[in-house]
């Protein structure tokens, strides 16, 4: 017995395939880009920070801190609603991208993407992931016909690799150099 699929299913499954692959290219673009540009090793900017790193744990902290609020804020959504909790989501999640924009400039302009040991690795990777699932999000919510399931999984996947960067950078650094 065959199954006959509905034209709206087929155009979902397409839309959310897309919607991945669009993801996964951004991420495995950020990498490569990483990999072969020569690192700068100088500070961009710092905000008014003492140095890049300064700059890079305190405003990464910031934006671990906000991706956690996303997570309250998206399970009150899921099982309360509420126009407060939608717009308390929104704001910080666009808080958090605003936050880790100039700290991945950094990471990638100045220092590259490394693998000198597992740490680095990780959270080299977590980093350019959290763009990869950031653009999947964003085009799962945004465009037409993407199937239901698309939402929570790659706001899960930002979620983890947002937390996955800010525990091998952050709190790393705070944890070896302690907090100035």
């Amino acid at each position: 017995m065959t199954t006959v699929r509905s034209p709206t299913a087929t155009s979902t499954n397409f839309a959310g395939v897309i919607a991945l692959l669009l993801g996964a290219a951004v991420a495995v673009g950020l990498g490569v880009y990483g990999r072969v540009h020569t690192p700068s090793g100088e500070a961009f900017a710092t905000f008014g920070f003492g140095s890049m790193i300064a700059m890079k744990v305190w405003l990464g902290s910031a934006a671990g801190v906000l991706a956690l609020v996303q997570l309250f804020t998206a399970v009150g959504i899921y099982t309360r609603g509420g126009r407060a909790l939608a717009l308390g989501h929104r704001t910080s999640g666009t808080l958090a991208v605003l936050l880790s924009l100039p700290v991945a400039y950094q990471c990638l302009w100045s220092l590259g993407f490394a693998d000198y040991d597992i740490r680095v690795l990780v959270h080299s990777l977590a980093g350019c992931l959290v763009y990869g699932a950031l653009v999947t999000k964003l085009l799962s919510l945004h465009a037409p016909r993407m199937p239901s399931w698309l939402v929570p999984v790659a706001g899960s996947l930002l979620l983890t690799a947002v937390v996955t960067a800010a525990l091998t950078s952050s709190v790393w650094y705070f944890a070896e150099v302690g907090v100035p």
